[in-house]
C-alpha cells in the first residue's frame, strides 16, 4: 500500500486514513502510560486533566478537521478506545472525538464567517436566528465535508 506523510498526518494512495489512524493511536497509548504513572504519584484530578489535554489529547485532534469526517466507524470508535481509559484514569468523563471535532469545525466556520476577506466567507451565511450557518445543500459526498 503507498502511503505518504504530508504535515503530520498520513494518508494512502486511495486516500484513506486507515494508516494516520493506527499511528495517532499508537502516540496517544503511549502517553496514556505517563497519565497512569501520574495517578499512581497520587496528584490531583485537575493536574492529570491538564496533562491529557495538552499532550494525549493534542495527538488525538491534530489536523482532526480534516480526516474525522472521512473516516470509518470502526477507525471512530478505534480513536476513542484512547480516551476511554484516559477518563477511568483521570476520573472525570471526558468529551468524544466527535465533540471536539464538532466544536472544532463551529469555531473554524465562526472565524471565517466574522473574516470577510476569507475566500469562502460567503458560503457560511447566518440563519435569521444568528445560532446556525445555513445548510449548503449537497447530493453527493460534500454532504460530509466541511465546506463544498
Amino acid at each position: 500500500m503507498q502511503h505518504f506523510k504530508m504535515f503530520g498526518s498520513t494518508i494512502s494512495s486511495t486516500l484513506k486514513w486507515e494508516l494516520n489512524v493506527i499511528n495517532i493511536v499508537k502516540k496517544a497509548q503511549q502517553w496514556l502510560y505517563f497519565l497512569r504513572r501520574l495517578r499512581s504519584f497520587g496528584l490531583t484530578t485537575q493536574v492529570m486533566l491538564n496533562f491529557y489535554r495538552a499532550v494525549t489529547e493534542s495527538v488525538l485532534v491534530f489536523s482532526i478537521k480534516v480526516w474525522l469526517g472521512s473516516i470509518i466507524q470502526n477507525e471512530t470508535l478505534r480513536l476513542n478506545r484512547v480516551v476511554k481509559p484516559a477518563s477511568r484514569i483521570i476520573g472525570r468523563d471526558l468529551p468524544s472525538l466527535e465533540i471536539l471535532y464538532q466544536q472544532r469545525l463551529l469555531g473554524r466556520a465562526t472565524l471565517i464567517s466574522q473574516d470577510s476577506s476569507h475566500p469562502a466567507h460567503d458560503l457560511f451565511e447566518p440563519l435569521p436566528s444568528s445560532r446556525r450557518f445555513r445548510s449548503i445543500e449537497t447530493r453527493t459526498r460534500f454532504s460530509t465535508s466541511f465546506s463544498p
